[in-house]
C-alpha cells in the first residue's frame, strides 16, 4: 500500500457506538497500513456509548437502552471478531411471540417478525384476524402492483395489499413496538426496502415472502443477537482499544468552520479549537445541522423528527402460575387500552440475565403522539405498566425493584422522503464540507449493526480519501 502526503487529524464527534466504530476502525486502519494518522474521539456527556447503557445489579443484567440486535449482515460479529470478542456473542433463546388485541393475547408465527416467509397456516388459524380479514389480506395474490414508484408511508403501503385489519393488528403493533412511529408518515423506502422490492420484483407480497423464504432462511441469522454480559460488553470493547488521551468527555461541539486550505476547524464549549483534516460526525442529524448551519446553506433540509420513550424493566419472584412459559414477548396493538407498547420476558429470551428464581420483565412505553407518559414520575410510570401486566398476562405481584430509563426525542422517523433529503444532504456536504462525514442512526439505519457497518465503512472510505492509497 502506497501513501502519499503528511500526517493528518480525523476528528470522530459522538461516543456512540457508531463514532467509536470509527474510531476504532481509523485507528486499527491506520496501524496495520502505518498510516500517519492521529484520530480523537470528542463526545458531549461524561460517559460513551450512548442509547448503549447496561446495569449489572444484585445478578441481574438490565439493558437501559437497546437489548439485542438481529445481525442479518454480520457486522456486528464482524467487529467482535476483530475486538476478540466474538466467543461472548450469544443468541436468543425459544419462545413465543404474541399481539395484544384489545386484552387478549394472540400468538403470531415468530419468522414474522423477522421478516422472513408468510407462513400461510398460521395466518388462516391466527385468531388475530377475522375472517373477512383473512379474505382481504389474500387479496394481494390477486392485486396489481402499484405504477407509481414514488416512496409512501408504511400504513399506505400495507392496507393496500392487506387491507385495515392485518395493518391495526399485526404491522403496526410490530413496528410501534420496535421504532415507536407513527406509520402513516414513516417511509416504506427507507425503512423496509426489502418489502418495496418484494411488490416491485414479484407484484404480490405474499409469493414474494414465499419465493425469497428459502434464500432468506439459509442467508440470514433468524436470531437475536446481545454479549454475554449485557450489550455494553461492546462499548467497553470498544473503549478500551482507543488511548484515554484521545478521547474528550464533557465536550460539546458547536460549529465546524472551512479552512482556506481545505482543513476543518471544530470549535466547542470548553477545549481549543481543534484543526482536522475531517470530520466524522455521528450525531443525531438535527444536533449535526446545528452545528454545521451557520452558512444558512442547510436551510433546505427540515429537521428530522424523533420518538421519545422509556424502557421500564422489573424483576419478580417468580410465582406458581405457568402461563405464558412459552411466552418471549409481546407487542401491543393500538385497539388495547395499554399505556405499554412492547414487553419482553427478558429470563426467557436470554439465559443468566436473572437469578434462579425470578422474572425480569422490561416494556417499552411512548411513541410518536404518545410522549407525555414518559414525562411521569418513576412511581406513575411504574403504576401505569403494573396496571397493564395485570390486565395483559396476569401479574399482580409488587416488583423488586424498577428501572425506568428515559429516551428525549431518541429515535430517528424516517419519514416519506427520507431517502431524498439524505441524497440533497450528502450533495450539500460534497460541495460545502467535502471532509466532513455524517453517518449514524439518523442515515442509514437505526439498528446497532447498522450504526457500527455506517462507522466501519466511512472510517475505511475516509482513509482511502485521505490517503489516495493504493495496492502496491
Amino acid at each position: 500500500m502506497r501513501v502519499t502526503g503528511d500526517r493528518r487529524k480525523v476528528a470522530v464527534v459522538g461516543g456512540g457506538v457508531t463514532g467509536l466504530t470509527a474510531a476504532y476502525y481509523l485507528q486499527r486502519s491506520a496501524k496495520l497500513n502505518n498510516l500517519p494518522v492521529d484520530v480523537v474521539l470528542i463526545e458531549s456527556s461524561l460517559r460513551l456509548g450512548g442509547k448503549i447503557q447496561t446495569l449489572r445489579k444484585d445478578g441481574f443484567i438490565v439493558e437501559r437502552g437497546p437489548e439485542s440486535f438481529l445481525d442479518y449482515k454480520n457486522s456486528v460479529r464482524d467487529l467482535a471478531r476483530d475486538l476478540g470478542i466474538e466467543q461472548q456473542m450469544i443468541p436468543n433463546n425459544d419462545g413465543q411471540t404474541y399481539v395484544a388485541v384489545g386484552s387478549t393475547l394472540y400468538p403470531i408465527p415468530n419468522l414474522l417478525t423477522f421478516g422472513g416467509a408468510l407462513e400461510v397456516s398460521s395466518f388462516i388459524t391466527s385468531g388475530l384476524f377475522s375472517l373477512s380479514g383473512k379474505l382481504r389480506a389474500a387479496g394481494d395474490l390477486l392485486l396489481p402492483k402499484i405504477k407509481d414508484e414514488e416512496d409512501e408511508p408504511i400504513g399506505d403501503f400495507f392496507r393496500r395489499r392487506f387491507g385495515k385489519e392485518v395493518v391495526e393488528n399485526l404491522v403496526e403493533p410490530l413496528l410501534a413496538g420496535t421504532f415507536a412511529g407513527d406509520i402513516d408518515h414513516l417511509s416504506i423506502k427507507s425503512m423496509f426496502p426489502q418489502f418495496y422490492q418484494l411488490e416491485k420484483e414479484h407484484r404480490s407480497l405474499i409469493l414474494g415472502l414465499k419465493k425469497s423464504g428459502e434464500s432468506f432462511r439459509n442467508d440470514h441469522i433468524e436470531r437475536y443477537q446481545t454479549f454475554q454480559n449485557g450489550l455494553e460488553t461492546l462499548i467497553e470493547s470498544l473503549a478500551s482499544q482507543l488511548p484515554s488521551s484521545s478521547i474528550y468527555k464533557g465536550v460539546k461541539v458547536e460549529s465546524i468552520d472551512r479552512l482556506n486550505d481545505g482543513t476543518v476547524q471544530i470549535f466547542s464549549n470548553n477545549i481549543a479549537p481543534i484543526k482536522c483534516d475531517a470530520v466524522i460526525m455521528t450525531t443525531p442529524f438535527n444536533a449535526a445541522k446545528e452545528v454545521l448551519d451557520h452558512s444558512g446553506l442547510f436551510d433546505g433540509l427540515p429537521k428530522m423528527k424523533y420518538a421519545t420513550i422509556a424502557t421500564v424493566t422489573m424483576a419478580f419472584k417468580q410465582g406458581e402460575s405457568k402461563k405464558y412459559k412459552d411466552a418471549m414477548n409481546f407487542f401491543v396493538s393500538r385497539n388495547s387500552d395499554f399505556a405499554i407498547t412492547t414487553c419482553t420476558w427478558c429470563n426467557h429470551k436470554w439465559n443468566d440475565v436473572a437469578p434462579e428464581g425470578y422474572d425480569l420483565m422490561r416494556v417499552y412505553i411512548g411513541r410518536v403522539g404518545d410522549e407525555a407518559i414518559v414525562e411521569l414520575s418513576d412511581s406513575d410510570i411504574e403504576k401505569n405498566v403494573l396496571r397493564d401486566l395485570e390486565k395483559a398476562i396476569g401479574l399482580k405481584d409488587a416488583p423488586l425493584f424498577t428501572v425506568v430509563s428515559r429516551w428525549k426525542e431518541s429515535m430517528p422517523q424516517y419519514t416519506v422522503g427520507h431517502d431524498n433529503r439524505m441524497e440533497a444532504m450528502n450533495q450539500y456536504l460534497s460541495t460545502h464540507f467535502p471532509n466532513v462525514k455524517l453517518v449514524g442512526s439518523s442515515y442509514e439505519g437505526i439498528s446497532v449493526p447498522d450504526c457500527v457497518l455506517q462507522g466501519k465503512n466511512i472510517a475505511l472510505e475516509l482513509l482511502n480519501d485521505l490517503f489516495e492509497m493504493q495496492n502496491a
